[in-house]
């Protein structure tokens, strides 16, 4: 999406479409999927994950054979982030925020928002999808950063483990 933002905009919009779907099925293998892909196994508290980042800078953290404490944060983060850009993405498609675009002063009303700057009622839509959308490239460069450092730091390859959903078995210390 990133990518088309400003040149094809139908595939932008197809592409926005296509993401939104995958985050609500996200959504549901977070509530109905395999263990490990259920939110309830693996979304920690803020204290825990704190707790865990610093055994991470002290190279002591536990192995984890599902998401460690950051991963999922970073998956909440990206579900945030990215179920934001779709919102907004497709509240830009909307025939209220074109009412509200093609007005030059006076009231706009849009079922929801009332202003009298026609200008005020569109801008924070495009705003935060523009800013979302950057968020998520900087979150995604630290997903990056996280898989190598712990695929390092736990001798294994968390990208083909992502792939095939497989681990290598559980060692004493590893947190299941």
């Amino acid at each position: 999406c990133w990518l088309t933002a400003d040149e094809l905009q139908s595939l932008h919009e197809v592409a926005g479409y296509a993401a939104a779907g995958l985050i609500g099925l996200r959504l549901v293998l977070g509530v109905a999927g395999t263990r490990y892909a259920r939110f309830s196994q693996f979304i920690r508290s803020p204290k825990h994950t704190l707790l865990y980042a610093g055994d991470m800078l002290r190279h002591k953290e536990p192995r984890y054979l599902g998401h460690n404490p950051l991963g999922a944060a970073m998956v909440v983060a990206v579900l945030m982030m990215v179920g934001g850009i779709a919102l907004t993405g497709w509240m830009q498609t909307t025939d209220a925020y074109w009412a509200v675009l093609m007005m030059v002063g006076g009231i706009a009303l849009t079922g929801w928002m009332q202003t009298t700057d026609a200008y005020w009622g569109i801008e924070w839509v495009e705003e935060t999808h523009e800013t979302l959308a950057q968020l998520l490239l900087v979150a995604i460069a630290l997903h990056v950063v996280g898989v190598v450092h712990a695929s390092l730091r736990h001798h294994e390859n968390l990208v083909l483990a992502m792939i095939t959903g497989r681990k290598r078995a559980p060692a004493g210390g590893d947190i299941l």
